[in-house]
C-alpha cells in the first residue's frame, strides 16, 4: 500500500473539495491515532483516507461502501483495510473487531463535525475550538443536521476514550493540517 497510489485513488473517484477535505481530516486522525496506539501509521492512514472514496460515485446504503471495498481487493488491498472501511457504515452489519475498525469509527462522524464547527468560527480555524464550544454545538440539534450525533457517542465507548479527550485530540491532530483543510 502506497500513499500516493491511495491519493490517486481517491482523486480518481472524488471530486468534491468537501469530501477530499473530509478524506485528508480522517487520514490525519487515523495517523494520530496510530502513533497514540503505537499502530502502523501508514496503514491507518490509508484506511481514513479511502475510506469513503466511493461515496460520490456510488452514494446510496446498497452501493457504499460495498463497491470501494471490491475496487480495493481488486488492488490487492488488504482484507483487514477493507474490512475497517465496511465496518465504518453501521447499516454494512461488519463488526467493528480490531482498533482500527473501531478508530476510524470514532473518528470519522467526528471529524466532520470538527470541520463544520471551525467553518462557523469568525476566524474559520480549528485553532479557534475548544472541546466545550464542539460539546454546545453537539448538543444544538439544528447545527449539521447529518452529523449522526449517536455515532459519535457510541464510537468513543467503542474505543474506550473519554468524549472530551477525544474532541480534544481531534482538534489538535486535524490543527497539524489546518492549511490543507482550509480552516
Amino acid at each position: 500500500m502506497d500513499r500516493n497510489e491511495a491519493y490517486n485513488l481517491l482523486n480518481e473517484y472524488t471530486k468534491s473539495e468537501s469530501l477530499l477535505k473530509h478524506a485528508l481530516a480522517v487520514e490525519q486522525a487515523m495517523r494520530s491515532y496510530a502513533q497514540k496506539f503505537g499502530e502502523d501509521e501508514d496503514k491507518w492512514a490509508i484506511v481514513g483516507l479511502l475510506h469513503d472514496f466511493d461515496y460520490e460515485k456510488h452514494p446510496s446504503k446498497e452501493e457504499h461502501p460495498y463497491v470501494g471495498a471490491e475496487i480495493l481487493r481488486q488492488k490487492n488491498y488488504p482484507e483487514d483495510v477493507i474490512k475497517a472501511i465496511l465496518s465504518h457504515a453501521t447499516y454494512t452489519g461488519v463488526d467493528r473487531d480490531t482498533l482500527m475498525a473501531k478508530t476510524l469509527f470514532a473518528v470519522d462522524e467526528l471529524c466532520g463535525f470538527i470541520l463544520a464547527c471551525a467553518y462557523v468560527m469568525p476566524d474559520k480555524k480549528i485553532s479557534s475550538l475548544s472541546v466545550k464550544s464542539v460539546k454546545k454545538k453537539l448538543k444544538d440539534k439544528a447545527f449539521a443536521k447529518g452529523v449522526n450525533r449517536d455515532d459519535i457517542y457510541t464510537a468513543a465507548n467503542e474505543l474506550g476514550v473519554n468524549l472530551d479527550e477525544h474532541i480534544d485530540f481531534l482538534i489538535k491532530s486535524l490543527n497539524k493540517i489546518s492549511d490543507k483543510l482550509g480552516v
